[in-house]
Protein backbone atom coordinates (compact mmCIF):
# COMPACT_ATOMS: atom_id res chain seq x y z
CA UNK A 1 0.00 0.00 0.00
CA UNK A 2 2.99 2.69 0.67
CA UNK A 3 4.76 1.31 -2.08
CA UNK A 4 1.46 2.13 -3.75
CA UNK A 5 0.97 5.82 -2.52
CA UNK A 6 4.86 6.70 -3.36
CA UNK A 7 4.31 5.65 -7.21
CA UNK A 8 1.86 8.33 -7.11
CA UNK A 9 3.52 10.57 -5.90
CA UNK A 10 6.28 9.93 -7.67
CA UNK A 11 4.11 10.55 -11.08
CA UNK A 12 2.69 13.50 -9.29
CA UNK A 13 6.04 15.00 -8.99
CA UNK A 14 6.83 14.25 -12.61
CA UNK A 15 4.14 15.94 -13.55
CA UNK A 16 4.72 18.97 -11.41
CA UNK A 17 8.09 19.07 -12.78
CA UNK A 18 7.37 19.52 -16.18
CA UNK A 19 4.17 21.32 -16.07
CA UNK A 20 6.29 25.03 -16.18
CA UNK A 21 7.53 23.67 -19.83
CA UNK A 22 4.09 24.37 -21.35
CA UNK A 23 5.00 27.92 -20.92
CA UNK A 24 6.46 28.03 -23.93
CA UNK A 25 3.50 27.18 -25.84
CA UNK A 26 2.48 30.60 -25.81
CA UNK A 27 5.89 31.78 -27.37
CA UNK A 28 5.29 28.76 -29.86
CA UNK A 29 2.09 29.38 -30.69
CA UNK A 30 2.70 32.90 -31.35
CA UNK A 31 0.42 33.84 -28.96
CA UNK A 32 0.21 37.31 -26.91
CA UNK A 33 -0.79 37.07 -23.25
CA UNK A 34 -1.99 40.14 -21.07
CA UNK A 35 0.50 41.00 -18.03
CA UNK A 36 -1.99 40.01 -15.21
CA UNK A 37 -2.12 36.51 -17.23
CA UNK A 38 2.04 35.98 -17.59
CA UNK A 39 2.32 37.40 -13.68
CA UNK A 40 -0.50 34.78 -13.08
CA UNK A 41 1.34 31.78 -14.93
CA UNK A 42 5.07 32.86 -13.47
CA UNK A 43 3.30 32.44 -10.11
CA UNK A 44 1.97 29.35 -11.42
CA UNK A 45 5.42 27.97 -12.63
CA UNK A 46 7.14 28.46 -9.09
CA UNK A 47 4.56 26.85 -7.38
CA UNK A 48 4.80 23.77 -9.59
CA UNK A 49 8.86 23.90 -9.30
CA UNK A 50 8.60 24.34 -5.64
CA UNK A 51 6.28 21.53 -5.08
CA UNK A 52 7.46 19.01 -7.70
CA UNK A 53 11.13 19.54 -5.88
CA UNK A 54 9.53 18.82 -2.59
CA UNK A 55 7.41 16.14 -3.44
CA UNK A 56 10.22 14.59 -5.44
CA UNK A 57 12.81 14.75 -2.44
CA UNK A 58 9.78 13.09 -0.06
CA UNK A 59 9.68 10.06 -2.38
CA UNK A 60 13.99 9.95 -3.03
CA UNK A 61 14.09 9.70 0.80
CA UNK A 62 11.41 6.90 1.68
CA UNK A 63 11.88 4.95 -0.67
CA UNK A 64 14.71 1.94 -0.59
CA UNK A 65 15.26 2.00 -4.24
CA UNK A 66 15.53 5.21 -6.22
CA UNK A 67 13.28 5.02 -9.68
CA UNK A 68 14.01 6.59 -12.39
CA UNK A 69 10.81 8.57 -12.40
CA UNK A 70 12.04 10.43 -9.00
CA UNK A 71 15.26 10.54 -10.02
CA UNK A 72 14.14 12.86 -13.59
CA UNK A 73 11.47 14.83 -11.84
CA UNK A 74 14.65 16.04 -9.41
CA UNK A 75 16.88 16.97 -11.84
CA UNK A 76 14.36 18.85 -13.72
CA UNK A 77 12.77 20.61 -10.34
CA UNK A 78 16.08 21.48 -9.74
CA UNK A 79 17.23 22.63 -12.99
CA UNK A 80 14.27 25.09 -13.41
CA UNK A 81 14.87 26.08 -9.76
CA UNK A 82 18.57 27.39 -10.19
CA UNK A 83 17.52 28.94 -13.51
CA UNK A 84 14.78 31.00 -11.26
CA UNK A 85 17.51 31.97 -9.10
CA UNK A 86 19.78 32.43 -11.62
CA UNK A 87 17.99 35.24 -12.91
CA UNK A 88 16.74 36.78 -9.63
CA UNK A 89 19.78 37.32 -9.13
CA UNK A 90 20.60 38.71 -12.34
CA UNK A 91 17.58 41.20 -12.13
CA UNK A 92 19.13 42.50 -8.75
CA UNK A 93 22.17 42.65 -10.03
CA UNK A 94 21.28 45.16 -12.89
CA UNK A 95 18.50 47.04 -10.40
CA UNK A 96 21.94 47.83 -8.75
CA UNK A 97 24.10 48.60 -11.50
CA UNK A 98 21.73 51.61 -12.53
Amino acid sequence: MKNKTLQKLSVAALVASVLPLAAFLPALLNLTLSEGVRNIWAGANIAFILMGLSLSIVCMQSQDKKSIVNIVSTIISAFLLLIIIGIGVLALFVNFLQ
